[in-house]
């Protein structure tokens, strides 16, 4: 990037307006000439995000609650791409955890010391990361079951997959560590209040890979991964004779891309952009309260894929519905589902073979 003239040595950490983590104060237009603004986008910030934050955080937890607790019902039978679903909720359910602290962070500043400070941006960023890796293994896994017609295949037994995602896990975990070790409470310039924010002598160079980081992996690769695998199962399935089940899983592997290319790629262009203006090439977008407005709403739509999971990738099946209706009865809120739904559990190891090769989820 020599060749370049964009100024990294200008780019230093309060100087940055915007962060990936909804916990971070590094700075929001700190510079005079944006005061104006900032005092508008405050505003804008403390009746946004605790409303949409808070209705994201009650339906996921109980979206993705539902669906861990119906999965692990039956531990012992579960399939391949079900065990990838446990770890995507459990992924969901950690992420959802932090909201309410987004939400008291809002309305009453940051008053839960440095350990939580650096304890939250670990989990928002792992979380992140991870929900998106484990999105391309069900995709994969999906290619490979379809595709390939290959159920049995070594690295399809459960084992080998709760090894996948206990690497997947520890990954995350080594590239988010820096997020706890650049976040710090610092008091805020103007205001004096306590700040969550990124402090350190290389914390610039960190939020600049830490971007970059996010987008390669937690966005372009799992994308590339479910549009190559998910194009390849289409095209599998519109050669095969089973038209009525072509129909619908072709139609639920289109849902799942586009949805999560529409909730993920207006984030990641406007930090694309605020990146640019970062390091000099759009510096005049600096104040520019359109642009902050767009990286919180457009953050604010990439969470919400966080409720959406449990539907597109769980609700919709036939034996998870049949095992939801079952512990509905059980639990006496539905309780005309239960006789109905008696002998789903008998079947229910039946299940894991029957639709392998012609579901995509």
């Amino acid at each position: 990037m020599n060749g370049l003239d964009w100024d990294f040595s200008n780019w230093n950490n309060t100087d940055s307006e915007y962060n990936e983590s909804a916990f971070l104060d590094d700075g929001v237009y700190s510079a005079e000439s944006c005061t104006e603004e900032a005092g508008g986008m405050q505003l804008f910030q403390k009746v946004f995000l605790p409303l949409v934050y808070g209705l994201v955080f009650v339906l996921g937890a109980v979206g993705n609650g539902v669906m861990v607790t119906v999965l692990l019902r039956h531990k012992g039978s579960l399939r391949i791409t079900e065990i990838y679903l446990v770890h995507l909720g459990l992924a969901d359910l950690l992420l959802l955890s932090t909201f309410p602290f987004v939400v008291a962070k809002e309305l009453a500043g940051w008053v839960f010391g440095v350990f939580l400070c650096k304890l939250l941006n670990l989990l928002a960023y792992l979380n992140l990361l991870c929900s998106s890796l484990l999105l391309a293994c069900i995709s994969f896994d999906r290619y490979l079951a379809i595709v390939h017609a290959i159920p049995s295949l070594h690295n399809r037994r459960p084992r080998t997959v709760h090894l996948t995602c206990a690497l997947l896990w520890l990954l995350c975990l080594g590239l988010s560590a820096p997020e706890a070790v650049f976040a710090t409470v610092t008091n805020h310039p103007d205001s004096g209040q306590p700040q969550c924010s990124h402090s350190g002598v290389d914390s610039s160079d960190w939020t600049l890979l830490s971007r970059s980081l996010m987008h390669l992996l937690g966005f372009f690769l799992p994308l590339a991964v479910m549009g190559y695998c998910y194009a390849a199962v289409v095209l599998t399935l519109c050669r095969s004779q089973r038209s009525l089940e072509k129909q619908g899983a072709i139609r639920l592997a289109l849902v799942v891309t586009a949805v999560f290319s529409l909730c993920w790629l207006p984030h990641n262009l406007a930090v694309l952009l605020d990146t640019l203006v970062l390091l000099g090439p759009l510096a005049h977008l600096r104040c520019s309260s359109a642009l902050k407005r767009t990286l919180v709403v457009s953050e604010s739509i990439g969470y919400m894929h966080s409720c959406l999971n449990p539907i597109l990738y769980a609700f919709v099946g036939v034996r998870f519905r049949k095992e939801l209706y079952q512990l509905l009865g059980k639990w006496g809120v539905c309780r005309e589902c239960l006789p109905a739904r008696r002998s789903s559990r008998a079947s229910y190891s039946e299940g894991l073979t029957t639709t392998t090769n012609t579901k995509v989820m």
